[in-house]
């Protein structure tokens, strides 16, 4: 981890602000210091995925606690986002450091002209030596493109800009195997597969109440890049600067597995299905066990109104899902599909209609 060279680091909100909202100035430069210490020696690489902008603008509008409904929540991010990076312009500006924004959706991660542009941006922020500070789009992701928490969020970018290291910061130092306010918890130093994590307990990482995240967020964002072959650290805020040494620190998640597609990566973990295909057994078997493409002839039923390109869930005859893909067809024009062979179809309806209804590059097993 010592070596690691492009490293995606994420702070949560509960880490920068007061539970009242508003930011903490003291620790968003207590952050920066280690940042820009890590980065200093000139080899080194740091994109850094900040949560906040919602937190920063509950006090400026008046809001007691964060809000519920989603347009108020945009309203928050829409004042607080500014807060937030001016303030981290403001920090790194003391180390000579430029900061460089980027705002994304679900569909920045999905769309593959979307990936290559965000992968572009950011790839060339860090050759220019700026530091990009990545946070959802708050003030315009619906519930339909939102990640959900910024967790998911980093480690999908660190998929996207090829990391060598994803660290997670939280306000509890790791992954503990119960409850880490009860004496009996010991923290987990290692985590090398699913069955490490076998009966432990994973509750709430703080208590600040500003983000939407908590220690299970984190522990799944630790197994999408751990998977993806990215070592994945989870410590605290305060050893930040531990875990960007090298030292033994929070819970280390070793990286196991191959890279992925991007938008694969996206469809697995971060993608709302918009309807769902209902396969036969054998159209199951393939598609699980073959790895083939979803055709026609092996779809009884069509659920939801989706377009061409949406996700959408391939369930078993039970209602199981057991794979998730991007559709070629739009939902009306399916039915008159079904059962059928896309050599009849071709022949019948024209030679767009012979080929798959998921293709197997665009197709995920859950």
């Amino acid at each position: 981890m010592a070596q690691a060279r492009r490293i995606v680091v994420k702070v949560g909100s509960s880490s920068l602000t007061t539970a009242s909202g508003g930011l903490d100035a003291d620790r968003v430069d207590a952050l920066v210091d280690v940042l820009a210490k890590a980065r200093s020696g000139g080899t080194r690489e740091i994109v850094l995925v900040s949560s906040g902008a919602i937190a920063a603008g509950l006090a400026p509008l008046g809001f007691p606690r964060r809000p519920r409904d989603l347009a108020r929540q945009q309203a928050a991010a829409s004042v607080g986002q500014g807060l937030l990076v001016a303030r981290y312009t403001a920090s790194f500006a003391r180390y000579g450091v430029r900061v460089g924004q980027v705002l994304l959706t679900g569909d920045d991660t999905s769309r593959r002209a979307h990936y290559r542009n965000a992968y572009r941006t950011l790839d060339q922020l860090l050759t220019l030596g700026a530091l990009p500070v990545v946070n959802e789009n708050d003030t315009v992701a619906t519930d339909e493109i939102r990640f959900g928490d910024n967790d998911r969020l980093a480690a999908l970018v660190a998929h996207l800009v090829r990391a060598d290291l994803l660290v997670l910061l939280s306000d509890v130092d790791g992954l503990y195997d119960g409850d880490p306010a009860r004496p009996t918890s010991s923290r987990i130093q290692n985590v090398h597969g699913p069955e490490d994590l076998e009966g432990v307990e994973i509750g709430s990482a703080g208590k600040a109440g500003v983000g939407t995240g908590g220690m299970v967020t984190k522990v799944e964002a630790a197994q999408i890049a751990a998977n993806a072959g990215i070592d994945v650290v989870l410590t605290s805020a305060s050893q930040a600067a531990d875990a960007l040494a090298g030292h033994p620190t929070g819970t280390h998640f070793h990286q196991r597995g191959r890279r992925s597609a991007g938008r694969l990566l996206w469809l697995q973990h971060a993608s709302t299905p918009k309807g769902a295909l209902i396969l036969d057994d054998g159209a199951v078997r393939a598609v699980v066990e073959r790895r083939t493409s979803l055709l026609p002839a092996g779809v009884e039923a069509v659920e939801g109104e989706f377009t061409a390109g949406d996700p959408v869930e391939l369930r078993d005859a039970t209602g199981r899902a057991v794979a998730r893909g991007l559709v070629n067809f739009d939902a009306t024009e399916i039915p008159r599909l079904l059962g059928r062979s896309t050599r009849d179809l071709a022949r019948e309806l024209g030679p767009a209609y012979e080929r798959e209804i998921v293709h197997r590059d665009d197709l995920v097993l859950l």
